[in-house]
């Protein structure tokens, strides 16, 4: 079963045209992270070689890698940053939750706002990658530009399969970050959508450290509306899809503990990201797609 269907008529594309173009606006410094600096002169000083990726400027490739090396390198220098857009999608089995009423599951509307997102910047002409936390299945989306990355990415989510289990597996989050970092270097920018349930109790740390080394990280917590209010009424019989536990109550005696409960997660991710510098944000599933996207690329600017 597939996220969903057509991830490209799932958002009104139109809509994100004006994010493109504050993009451009504010390249120098504002939207750190999506663009390099276009200082000159004597305080720029040469800081090795990188791989090209589709996008880059062609004046600084290095004709002579080609011979040497038998690839394309650039030229890259101490005051440039890195532009690309590192992507973190949660595939984890929470995510495939669709409560009553819901337009969609929490995966599916993760994966219409990575789509967007993945677009604005490739529009852009910066390179954008994706990782995934939990399916184990899905191989991370490398780091490039250009039409076919767009494709790539979206292939990879619809074809997203949400499952595994944090509780279960504890070094899920550990192994997605590992990849990450290989890809999300010094002025990326780094966005992380999860409903950040069920993740170990050290995971807010762990995933506010992305913030080090002059990246800009955003972690959008994505609820289907019936975790964010717990409308139940009457006994309920719940069953959690990570760890498999089943409780029987009242949820008019417990709603006041859940959302307690729920909010002292919401408090300690913002607590972790505020003191690195990274941003958090919360949405449901009944929200606007295209307002949630234009939220997001306020927040990193």
């Amino acid at each position: 079963m597939t996220v969903v269907r057509d991830v490209r008529h799932a958002i009104d594309w139109g809509e994100l045209g004006p994010l493109r173009l504050r993009a451009r606006q504010v390249a120098e410094g504002a939207y750190a992270g999506l663009h390099r600096s276009a200082l000159r002169g004597s305080g720029v000083e040469f800081g090795g070689y990188r791989e090209y990726v589709p996008g880059d400027d062609l004046r600084r490739l290095d004709r002579r890698s080609v011979l040497r090396h038998q690839r394309l390198l650039v030229r890259q220098f101490e005051t440039e940053t890195d532009r690309t857009l590192s992507l973190v999608v949660d595939a984890s089995a929470s995510m495939a939750f669709r409560g009553k009423g819901a337009p969609a599951s929490k995966i599916a509307f993760a994966a219409v706002v990575a789509a967007a997102l993945a677009r604005i910047a490739i529009a852009d002409g910066d390179p954008v990658s994706v990782t995934f936390v939990g399916d184990e299945r899905m191989r991370p989306v490398g780091r490039s530009g250009g039409r076919e990355q767009f494709e790539r990415i979206v292939a990879a989510l619809e074809g997203l399969q949400p499952g595994g289990d944090a509780l279960a597996d504890p070094q899920m989050l550990d192994r997605a970050l590992q990849s990450l970092a290989r890809v999300a270097r010094r002025g990326s920018i780094v966005v992380v959508l999860s409903d950040l349930l069920d993740w170990a109790p050290e995971a807010p740390d762990k995933v506010a450290s992305l913030a080090s080394s002059g990246r800009v990280l955003a972690v959008v917590q994505t609820l289907d509306p019936v975790e964010a209010h717990f409308p139940f009424s009457g006994p309920v019989r719940l069953r959690s899809p990570e760890g498999g536990q089943v409780v029987e109550t009242d949820a008019d005696a417990t709603r006041e503990a859940y959302l307690v409960a729920l909010g002292e997660l919401t408090g300690r991710w913002r607590e972790s990201l505020a003191r690195r510098g990274g941003r958090f944000l919360s949405a449901t599933t009944t929200g606007s797609l295209t307002g949630l996207v234009r939220d997001i690329v306020q927040t990193i600017r």
